[in-house]
């Protein structure tokens, strides 16, 4: 049994907020993964921090009219808080501008130098005489040789989803002049991938060929059957990780890492800056055989978390993934969300439109996580939820057993007296939901567990509401059927922390009680003792208005328009 968990989530751009779409695809699933593994009191670490370097940076400074250090200062912090408010749950959130990640990586790129794993190369890349400078990826658009998209980039098109190379571009042109690029030659340093080819084929197709997710799976063997060749690990740009300059490495100034050869080594330096805080040896969670690395990625990232980072890993002696995760995209209003025309919902501006409603839009996103195909986000079906279903359902029953308990015995959790078969065959099949829930989070499905968790919501709505304690006059069964009621509270109470951390606070404090280990919630035979004091009572959520929806339906389309 593995001992350890190393869990990462996909280190941001720190070029713009965090929108639904990351919290959707990487951030909630991971956070709702970790929380079950503490509450199952695993040794677990949970890691990430701001990407800091590459292309997207510098178009945003230009963009901006900033520098790349005042760009990455301003959304490192935004992004960082944004996490913090939502309640994701971070061992440690790190930069890769820090002075220890600079050490790191490029002591990753010194050994493979060393150890002649590397090789300089001159090629042929796109330069701007206008600019004055070498495009990289990000800096080159064109048409999409795959779906004739006329805005693809060179690493990319976001239409389809396919990588590229600015070769395959059809019409390159410069983001940053608008002129037609030419090809010039210059020097850089590759990695030969084609030699790891074998490697990749066995851990990929063979290892994992059953427990990976399809997208992943798929996306990563397309590469392998393509045929894995050499690729550049620096670039031509003036941000960025220098590479190592004292000769014989290189004489050229202007080099940097490239991003996608640095960004996830990100993983590593965070953990090494938390066990230097914690004062804890961090190669356990790295180089131990018993360790599980799980990666939550976004779709985007696929190739470079399964072809370019686990060889990275392999030849350095580190453990490799057990999973990578990676969900498909999430619309908003049946529109592809583009940060570039500003059609998103930007979590800092969610937060500041609904304060401390951050549990509404964490339900709403886990419900509609796009697993295995897009999945939509529409405010309307965002106010539906949470009036019919967390109001409705959970707020509707926690409040209507509380409140009865209040009303018919001082807030004092009654004695059961004699239960009816009807209620021990409900004490009995509400024991078995903490296993039901902990097997489909264990199964990367965040979806069907979070509906679970709500079924069990359904059912003690449906017991009171058949039961209703208000109708009976004999006291014992009055009492007899709050106890009920109170144990599915209670069990709700300690179930629902991954899914909904401020909701789980609020319940917790309103029953007095603390927090179990999950697999001690089965066991334990009442939740709430018979004479137990109950809490305060509050509600747990707050109806969404039409109002409130408009005026986010509005503030989308005069974005757009602003944008045109």
């Amino acid at each position: 049994m593995k001992n350890k968990y190393t869990v990462t989530a996909a280190l941001p751009y720190a070029n713009g907020p965090i929108h639904i779409g990351h919290l959707a695809g990487v951030y909630f699933p991971a956070d709702v993964f970790v929380r079950f593994l503490r509450r199952k009191n695993r040794d677990v670490i949970f890691i990430c921090g701001s990407d800091e370097h590459g292309v997207p940076i510098s178009i945003q400074a230009k963009k901006e009219k900033k520098t790349p250090k005042e760009i990455v200062n301003k959304y490192h912090n935004m992004i960082k808080n944004c996490f913090t408010n939502f309640g994701i749950q971070f061992d440690n959130y790190s930069r890769t501008s820090t002075k220890i990640h600079y050490e790191i990586s490029t002591s990753f790129f010194k050994k493979f130098y060393e150890h002649k794993q590397i090789f300089e190369k001159e090629s042929e890349q796109y330069y701007d005489k206008k600019a004055k400078q070498f495009l990289a990826d990000r800096y080159i658009s064109g048409i999409c040789p795959h779906c004739e998209e006329e805005d693809a980039y060179g690493d990319q098109c976001e239409t389809c989803g396919s990588s590229l190379t600015p070769e395959e571009l059809i019409h390159p042109k410069s983001t940053i002049s608008g002129s037609y690029p030419v090809l010039k030659k210059t020097k850089h340093w590759y990695f030969p991938l084609n030699q790891y080819q074998k490697f990749l084929e066995k851990w990929i197709l063979v290892d994992h060929q059953k427990d990976w997710k399809s997208n992943v799976y798929g996306q990563a063997k397309s590469w392998l059957d393509k045929g894995l060749k050499p690729r550049a690990i620096t670039r031509d740009l003036n941000w960025g990780i220098p590479v190592p300059i004292p000769p014989p490495i290189t004489k050229e100034k202007g080099k940097v890492l490239y991003v996608w050869f640095e960004a996830p080594i990100g993983y590593i330096s965070s953990t090494i800056e938390w066990s230097k805080r914690k004062k804890i040896d961090w190669e356990p969670y790295w180089k131990d055989k018993k360790t599980k690395l799980i990666q939550f990625i976004g779709k985007d990232n696929i190739v470079f978390h399964c072809i370019i980072f686990p060889v990275i890993l392999q030849t350095n002696g580190y453990i490799l993934p057990d999973q990578i995760l990676a969900n498909e995209f999430l619309n908003l209003e049946n529109k592809k969300i583009s940060t570039s025309k500003n059609w998103a919902v930007w979590g800092h501006e969610y937060l500041e439109d609904f304060p401390n409603q951050q549990d509404p839009l964490r339900y709403m996103l886990i419900a509609n996580m796009p697993e295995k195909k897009d999945n939509n986000f529409n405010w309307k079906d965002f106010q539906r939820k949470n009036n019919t279903e967390l109001i409705a359902i959970l707020g509707n029953f926690v409040n209507r057993s509380i409140t009865l308990v209040q009303q018919y015995n001082k807030g004092i959790v009654p004695d059961p007296g004699i239960l009816s078969i009807k209620d021990k065959n409900i004490l009995k099949k509400i024991k078995n939901y903490p296993e039901y829930i902990g097997k489909l989070i264990e199964s990367y499905k965040f979806r069907e567990s979070l509906a679970c968790f709500m079924d069990l919501a359904r059912l003690g709505n449906k017991y009171l509401t058949e039961e209703e304690p208000w109708k009976k006059k004999e006291e014992k069964r009055i009492y007899t059927i709050l106890y009920v009621s109170l144990q599915i509270v209670g069990i709700l109470a300690q179930l629902a922390e991954p899914f909904l951390p401020y909701t789980a606070k609020k319940l917790l404090e309103m029953l007095r009680l603390r927090t179990f280990f999950w697999n001690q919630i089965k066991n334990i035979e009442k939740i709430l003792r018979p004479g137990h004091s109950l809490g305060s009572h509050i509600f747990l959520f707050k109806k969404i208005t039409n109002d409130s929806v408009e005026k986010q339906l509005k503030k989308l389309k005069k974005n757009t328009m602003n944008d045109v």
